[in-house]
């Protein structure tokens, strides 16, 4: 984190508008730059290193919500901070999320919970939604798929259950990687433990990013893996109704 005239000031690698999954209504998505994991899947490489984001302040990004604020709470949506992992920037996404709310403006943080221990509770309690991707609940497939550690994830979904924060689940289905029966149930029984969990969304792996990796010169690690058909996507669907959760 860096300040400019005492201004908290970010690495942001742009901003769009979404419907769907990014939390209910139309949203200002803000995609912060930077992340420490390396998912197989990953749809934004050119989100990983923070330096190749734009330095803005808070007030910026606060101007630049502020043109589509009526459109945005006319539609009953808000601000997503996104990325990247908005907590690689504690300092800026906790600004910027509380400006958002002191504007009365719904707030959502998009988060691997990898590194949840930097959200301290002030950040979260101006938080209204947290989107948690959970990228598998098998130890040996999340390092396979992430480079990262599952426990830290799992350690943030239950600090939220007891803070009371409202989490909808992102799970990204790839063919072959995170579609093992038994982890979906140990993450489907872990989930119902949950008194946060308001829904489950199953995505399905595509690779719209592929152009990306090949802009940037690297390698897409799936490009050669399918995405999931409709028969799979419903049995994982299934598995986690089975366990009392909102599948979507």
């Amino acid at each position: 984190m860096n300040t400019t005239n005492g201004l908290v000031t970010g690495r942001v690698h742009s901003w769009d508008l979404s419907t769907g999954v990014d939390g209910p209504g139309t949203r200002f998505v803000l995609f912060v730059s930077g992340c420490p994991l390396r998912c197989l899947y990953c749809a934004n490489p050119d989100t990983w290193r923070m330096r190749d984001g734009r330095p803005f302040t808070a007030d910026e990004v606060m101007a630049e919500i502020d043109q589509y604020r009526p459109f945005i709470t006319t539609a009953g949506g808000g601000v997503t901070l996104t990325g990247g992992e908005p907590l690689l920037q504690p300092a800026f996404t906790g600004t910027v999320l509380r400006r958002c709310r002191e504007a009365g403006l719904h707030t959502a943080l998009d988060t691997s919970g990898f590194l949840g221990a930097r959200a301290d509770d002030a950040l979260l309690a101006d938080t209204d939604l947290v989107l948690l991707d959970i990228k598998s609940f098998d130890v040996a497939t999340y390092r396979k798929l992430t480079g990262g550690e599952l426990a830290p994830t799992l350690g943030f979904a239950t600090r939220l259950d007891h803070l009371g924060i409202p989490v909808w689940i992102r799970y990204v289905l790839v063919p072959g990687r995170t579609d093992d029966a038994a982890a979906i149930d140990g993450l489907g029984a872990f989930l119902a433990g949950l008194g946060n969990v308001d829904r489950v969304d199953v995505l399905p792996f595509h690779k719209l990013g592929a152009h990306k990796y090949e802009a940037l010169g690297l390698p897409f690690p799936l490009r050669d893996t399918p995405g999931p058909g409709p028969d799979l996507v419903e049995r994982v669907r299934r598995q986690f109704h089975a366990h009392g959760l909102r599948a979507h």
